[in-house]
């Protein structure tokens, strides 16, 4: 294949609940030896670039922060050119505050009568309770606009599946007549970041991810090839469901050493 290179979604494709899955570790190896590109690129919301790198390096991956482009990232980058200066107010669980560099962010607590002008939704979890829901949809009730980070339904732990901003951006959407700008995955600009990081053309480079939607496919439509991997999310009935067909379909990341054919 003519690939230069890859990039590659974390959870789900790397690790699950950050423990590497099993020939993960090996087969990145691999494609670095290989001498092709790899960024690692994700929707995760609940830690920063350096606190990703450094949970990698523990799972026995080698990675830095100079490696991962986060949804945060390219959210910061996108308010810094279409609301530059702009009051933002954000629900999240984990602080990303780092990757939110040049942000201007309230403190509602604090700044309770004034109003942003956007308002950010990141990563569910416990903070996505109805209090904060309802104060996002009284923002927006009044003008503010809607950024998210991404509109993933549910991710996998070592729990299972849990239910992720989607479900909930969903809501908000229609009860407020607005539609979210989406920065993340699947979002074009978030794989034309990677691509600029890499230096690659869209036609050199591959996506792997578990997501058929937001992943595989918003990767094709980018001009990427895509691969899902039956780990993470995947499910088979997603799958059958999905708007389109995978370039390629592996059993896991490890698999992919032997697609691109770096092995004898």
């Amino acid at each position: 294949m003519s690939v230069r290179a890859v990039l590659i979604d974390i959870d789900g494709v790397l690790t699950v609940s950050w423990r590497a899955l099993p020939g993960a570790v090996a087969a990145l190896r691999e494609i670095r030896a290989a001498g092709l590109g790899v960024a690692l690129v994700t929707n995760t919301t609940s830690r920063t670039r350096a606190s990703i790198a450094a949970a990698l390096a523990e799972a026995g991956f080698a990675a830095g922060a100079e490696d991962v482009l986060t949804a945060p990232a390219v959210t910061a980058k996108h308010l810094a050119e279409h609301f530059p200066g702009a009051r933002c107010a954000l629900l999240n669980s984990g602080d990303v505050r780092e990757d939110l560099e040049g942000v201007r962010l309230v403190d509602e607590n604090e700044d309770e009568n004034e109003d942003p002008d956007v308002v950010i939704v990141g990563g569910a979890g416990p903070e996505f309770g109805y209090a904060a829901l309802n104060r996002v949809f009284g923002h927006l009730q009044r003008g503010a606009r809607l950024v998210a980070m991404h509109r993933n339904l549910f991710w996998r732990t070592d729990r299972g599946l849990r239910l992720d901003t989607g479900a909930f951006l969903l809501g908000l959407e229609r009860a407020a007549r607005t539609e979210a700008v989406v920065t993340g995955k699947p979002s074009p600009a978030f794989f034309a970041a990677a691509l600029a990081r890499l230096g690659v053309d869209a036609d050199r480079a591959l996506m792997v991810g578990d997501d058929v939607e937001s992943d595989v496919l918003a990767a094709q439509r980018a001009g990427i090839s895509g691969v899902l991997v039956r780990t993470g999310k995947y499910l088979p009935e997603s799958l059958a469901a999905a708007s389109g067909t995978p370039d390629h379909v592996l059993d896991s990341f490890a698999d992919l050493p032997a697609l691109l054919r770096l092995r004898g």
